[in-house]
């Protein structure tokens, strides 16, 4: 008896492993946290305007609600994953631009 426990409870163990894994999506958050770090940065030393800042931000906020659709269903396939960072690159590429465009804050 024990030992059908024991096989139930590892079983368990990993096919809860395995779903979580299929959501988890620890790159985007950490780009997305490092982004944002970005933003709130620029906007404090005056690299952003304040317009700046808040069309990165939206841009975030989408990125965001595109990830939250991704996870929806309970599995975030190869090619969510790719638009997700594909819009994420193209976020970290308009941070740059906006810090380094030499406007001054408003």
């Amino acid at each position: 008896m024990k030992i059908k426990i024991s096989i139930l409870a590892l079983f368990l163990a990993f096919a809860t492993t395995g779903l979580m894994a299929q959501t988890a999506t620890p790159k985007v958050t950490k780009t997305q946290v490092n982004q944002q770090k970005r933003i709130i940065h620029g906007a404090k030393n005056g690299e952003l305007a304040k317009q700046e800042a808040r069309q990165l931000e939206r841009q975030q906020r989408r990125i965001n609600r595109t990830k939250k659709v991704a996870k929806a269903d309970g599995t975030v396939t190869p090619k969510e994953k790719m638009v997700i960072n594909r819009r994420q690159k193209r976020a970290s590429k308009n941070i740059y631009r906006q810090k380094h465009d030499r406007q001054d804050r408003n």
